[in-house]
């Protein structure tokens, strides 16, 4: 519970190096969901059923995407019609995010984590000889969580699922499946998937553009984007747009160690030095540190980045104790989307990692409680 907390907490020691008293209560609201839900889901662990709560997620989220994905179609039909007619097809997955109201990035971690659980129920479903209804039902999910996770198309993603499924595949279903089952089933899954991403690709040529020259386009221009003709265009989503914010943050966290800025003033502070160092692209847009190791460590000085890996490798360190997929997939997707973006900043990615932080927790007391009373 203590683990789940220790963002919040360290807000708490480092309430005094605020500039902004309002602004620093609103930084601690944000995070209280960090202490409710250990509090009430670690509280009370025997009661959790964990296989159960993952199945609701994947089927309500996979849902209320698909109806959303409807509702897309129904009221945009302009921007569905550009995109199938292959026009500002780099747009797509943002304004789908937008449709919603939540940040592309953050709405494509959550769909990373559902189409990686889905592949595991996908596998579940051979495993323990459900009926030929329940297997194409989860076959289903499956198919459209891996579709979402393309249409939004963030970069991080996509490798995170990928990934998530060969863990699937090596680390979880490995001791259960006889291994030519499982070979066979694991191509044919595999098959398909590259199957869809293959006519993916040839209906969004841009995809294969994003992943490769635009990404690493102008990396020469760090810390000087304001010399790249229309970096609105060019670069907003590249990495050098993201490095040179990296450079940014640590050169302003270097001169406010040991304690930072405060929590309340990491944005103001950065944009700031944005405007002090004349990059006025980056102030213009006001970028956030896109880093939550950086952003903690502006806010908060040394502890911030210790805190953060204490925080996000203790559910790395619950999977790794239990051999379990599930959590080592998901410390895989939090620790990376991390690493590009700042989760821990907003109410979505704190209440979404601490409420599994929770879940994961109490997994991890069952399995601990059946060891020592079958011993």
């Amino acid at each position: 519970m203590t683990c789940a907390a220790s963002p919040v907490l360290l807000e708490l020691l480092m309430f005094w190096n605020n500039d902004s008293l309002s602004k620093g209560l609103k930084a601690i609201e944000k995070s209280t969901s960090l202490i409710v839900f250990p509090l009430f889901i670690i509280g009370n662990f025997e009661r959790v059923s964990f296989l159960k709560l993952l199945k609701t997620y994947v089927i309500a989220t996979t849902s209320i995407l698909l109806f959303f994905f409807i509702r897309f179609n129904l009221f945009f039909p302009e921007l569905m019609q550009k995109y199938l007619n292959g026009i500002h097809l780099w747009e797509m997955g943002y304004q789908f995010a937008d449709s919603i109201g939540i940040h592309a990035p953050a709405l494509n971690m959550h769909l990373a984590f559902v189409c990686v659980c889905a592949f595991y129920f996908v596998f579940n479903t051979f495993r323990q000889h459900e009926n030929l209804k329940t297997k194409i039902f989860w076959i289903v999910v499956f198919l459209l969580s891996f579709f979402f996770v393309l249409f939004v198309n963030t970069r991080m993603a996509l490798g995170n699922i990928f990934a998530g499924f060969l863990i699937v595949l090596f680390l979880e279903i490995r001791a259960k499946f006889n291994l030519k089952k499982l070979f066979v089933i694991s191509t044919a899954l595999l098959v398909l998937l590259f199957g869809i991403l293959y006519l993916f690709i040839q209906k969004d040529p841009y995809m294969k553009e994003k992943y490769s020259t635009v990404t690493f386009a102008y990396m020469d221009k760090v810390g000087k984007l304001d010399e790249i003709d229309h970096p609105e265009i060019k670069v907003f989503n590249s990495l050098v747009t993201r490095v040179s914010i990296w450079k940014s943050a640590w050169e302003l966290s270097l001169k406010n160690l040991p304690f930072g800025v405060g929590a309340s003033d990491g944005k103001p502070e950065l944009n700031k030095y944005y405007k002090e160092t004349n990059q006025k692209f980056l102030a213009k847009y006001e970028f956030p540190t896109h880093n939550q190791f950086l952003d903690f460590l502006l806010k908060f000085g040394v502890l911030g980045p210790l805190v953060v890996a204490f925080y996000i490798f203790t559910i790395g360190c619950l999977g790794y104790d239990l051999k379990n997929a599930i959590i080592i997939s998901f410390f895989l997707i939090f620790f990376t989307s991390n690493l590009i973006d700042d989760f821990l900043l907003r109410f979505d990615g704190i209440a979404f990692s601490g409420f599994w932080f929770s879940v994961f927790g109490s997994y991890w007391l069952q399995q601990k409680l059946l060891s020592v009373n079958s011993n």
